[in-house]
């Protein structure tokens, strides 16, 4: 019901800006692989505690390829502005045997313990970019801004029920955003789109705890155009973010961490194809 209403409300905010000059609409798909460079964890009661970082990819069984899929709403009218809705899940779910003993937050997994790795960490985006080369018929150089929202569910847990850790919690990104393309030829467009931030809340936000976080999303695509407005696409990115800090907030509901300091790094690679479709 949820995501109904959401695709409604989009829907209803393409409508009022279709009564704009030149409003050109579009959705995309794309579906991939995605490839985990790195990823490390942690969540204990303070940082000097002694360290107790998880590597995801080391310890949890995050080697593989796994399925990457994105898909995209939006629109440019006035042939200037461009505003679009991301959609990208990410879950990734591993079964491994500990070699050694495991401490995230207040709970041990011993060595030999078969588990259950979740990492769950999907979003969704509305980004606005304002073409700065309304004259270039062959290139594109849009800048804006972007908010995120991520919901992020991380969750260890013993195959045989002796024990598990699971924290989640919601919240939202602001981001700059750099969008171009540059027509190679008339049915062949490069494209470059970049999303990025970096935040520390005492700065930021005036939290006054420390904290800090970063989000890097940047791709580049090879676009192929067909008739009728439909396209067909090839697209590399880099997906990563950090986070690392000590709250005096947790515990508020019980899937959320009561440990204070907490670390979430992760960087990588997608290679995928996709469609889309346009009013040219």
């Amino acid at each position: 019901m949820k995501r109904l209403l959401s695709l409604i409300s989009v829907l209803l905010i393409l409508g009022s800006l279709s009564a704009s000059p030149s409003f050109k609409p579009f959705v995309e798909t794309e579906q991939g692989a995605i490839s985990i460079v790195h990823h490390t964890y942690e969540n204990k009661s303070n940082k000097s505690d002694p360290s107790v970082q998880f590597d995801y990819i080391q310890q949890g069984g995050q080697e593989l390829l796994y399925p990457f899929s994105r898909y995209a709403i939006g629109a440019t009218f006035n042939d200037r502005h461009r505003v679009w809705f991301t959609y990208q899940p990410l879950t990734l779910v591993t079964n491994v045997e500990f070699k050694e003993d495991v401490y995230i937050g207040t709970e041990t997994f011993t060595a030999g313990t078969a588990m259950e790795l979740t990492y769950s960490f999907p979003f969704y985006r509305a980004t606005y970019t304002y073409d700065l080369l309304k004259n270039n018929d062959n290139a594109v150089l849009g800048v804006g801004l972007a908010m995120q929202i991520r919901n992020a569910s991380i969750r260890f847990v013993a195959i045989d029920g002796s024990n598990a850790y699971v924290t989640q919690n919601i919240g939202l990104v602001p981001a700059l955003a750099l969008y171009s393309e540059y027509r190679v030829s008339p049915n062949l467009v490069l494209s470059a789109d970049i999303v990025g931030s970096y935040a520390s809340s005492a700065f930021f936000n005036g939290a006054d705890f420390d904290f800090s976080g970063s989000l890097l999303d940047a791709s580049l695509r090879m676009t192929y155009e067909l008739k009728q407005g439909f396209d067909l696409f090839g697209t590399m990115r880099f997906f990563g973010g950090t986070s690392d800090g000590t709250s005096t907030a947790g515990g508020e509901s019980w899937t959320e961490s009561t440990d204070k300091y907490t670390q979430n790094n992760i960087a990588s690679l997608t290679f995928s194809a996709g469609a889309s479709w346009k009013l040219r």
